[in-house]
C-alpha cells in the first residue's frame, strides 16, 4: 500500500501568511475593529495594498494569529487590548517621526 498518497498529520505543513488590517478613531469611545483578515493570497492583498496607502505595517506573528480567530468587522477583545496598545503606540511615534516632531520621538528628562 503507497501512503504517499494520504495526509500524513506527522508531516511539517506549509505555513501560509497572515495578514490583518485595524482600524481605530481615537475620538471615539470604541475599541479597534479588525476591518480586514485573511491568509496566503488575501494576506498578501492586505499587505499590497497597506504598501500602496503607505500605511505603517508592524510585525507581529503572536497578534496576527490572535486576530485570524476574530471575523473581520469585529471590535478587538479585551484580552488583546495591551498588544493592540502597543501597535498603536508604534504607529504614532512613526506619525509624529514623519512629520518633523522631534518633541514627539525623543523627550529628554532633566
Amino acid at each position: 500500500m503507497n501512503r504517499d498518497r494520504f495526509f500524513d498529520m506527522r508531516k511539517a505543513r506549509q505555513v501560509r501568511a497572515a495578514a490583518a488590517a485595524l482600524h481605530y478613531d481615537p475620538v471615539k469611545s470604541e475599541p479597534p475593529e479588525l476591518v480586514a483578515v485573511g491568509r496566503g493570497f488575501i494576506a498578501e492583498e492586505i499587505m499590497r495594498i497597506a504598501r500602496e496607502n503607505k500605511i505603517p505595517i508592524h510585525a507581529d506573528r503572536g497578534l496576527v494569529e490572535a486576530l485570524a480567530q476574530l471575523d473581520a468587522g469585529s471590535f478587538i477583545p479585551r484580552e488583546l487590548y495591551t498588544v493592540v496598545a502597543e501597535v498603536l503606540a508604534w504607529v504614532y511615534r512613526l506619525d509624529a517621526e514623519s512629520a518633523g516632531d522631534p518633541g514627539e520621538t525623543a523627550k529628554s528628562v532633566n
